[in-house]
């Protein structure tokens, strides 16, 4: 039962600061949907690194459940990449739409890769 506690814990400051940069990056008016790929992008760059380290040294279970489950599951989001491609291509820019699609998959495969190496 303790396990879900570390998952909720880190799945819910994940979501706080996911909302924070939404926050933040709210004050411009973009077409394109950056502050969901900032916090893809980082989200995968920390996921990276602590699986390097997992990969490497270790981490406690707990550790893996509220920073790798729990933070970069609560960090992340999907759902919200795959809606904002949506309205992308259902408002006609074709464009933006793909450039989401294609920018978000490569940019997260190099931060988690950026993440792995950083990790030592």
């Amino acid at each position: 039962m303790l396990n879900f506690f570390w998952v909720f814990l880190g799945g819910g400051l994940g979501s706080i600061c996911r909302y924070g940069i939404s926050k933040v990056m709210a004050a411009n008016q973009f077409d394109f949907p950056f502050a969901t790929l900032l916090a893809n992008i980082i989200s995968c760059l920390i996921l990276g690194y602590l699986f390097g380290i997992a990969l490497k040294s270790g981490l406690s279970d707990q550790a893996k459940l509220l920073w790798m489950t729990g933070f970069c599951g609560g960090f992340s989001t999907f759902s919200t990449f795959s809606l904002e491609t949506f309205v992308l291509f259902e408002s006609s820019q074709i464009g933006y739409a793909l450039l989401n699609i294609t920018g978000s998959l490569g940019i997260c495969l190099l931060a988690i890769f950026i993440g792995i190496k950083i990790s030592g």
